[in-house]
């Protein structure tokens, strides 16, 4: 059973890269606005949420805080090229976010980042 993947990146790029290194171990969805972020949680079940911090619109930490009530259990982890303080403070206490990933991200160690919030997950 492969683990259910929202990954939400205003960058086209970031997105076809996250699936060209995982689309064969785990089922991806992505999206390119909060609002498509919506829509795929409305249809198809996910367990982890991965969402980039500084999108148009809407960050990352918006995303995670406006799903909260509607969607508790998925967990969150948030992506940025920004090493910004008060997101990662705002992403831990607003968002509920489990983990903080850098752009670029290294493929193993966002595999296994994957893989343990996914027994979080479990745990819930």
């Amino acid at each position: 059973e492969k683990i259910n993947i929202l990954y939400v990146d205003d960058e086209p790029t970031n997105l076809k890269a996250f699936k060209a290194a995982f689309r064969r171990v785990f089922n991806i969805h992505t999206a390119t606005s909060a609002d498509e972020g919506y829509e795929i949680l409305k249809k198809y079940p996910v367990e982890i949420i991965i969402a980039d911090q500084r999108m148009p619109g809407k960050t990352g930490v918006d995303f995670f805080e406006s799903i909260l009530d509607t969607y508790p259990y998925p967990i969150r982890i948030l992506l940025t090229a920004y090493s910004d303080i008060n997101a990662v403070i705002d992403a831990i206490n607003k968002g509920q976010v489990y983990r903080y990933v850098t752009k670029p991200w290294n493929d193993l160690d966002l595999k296994l980042t994957i893989e343990n919030a996914y027994q979080l997950y479990l745990l819930k």
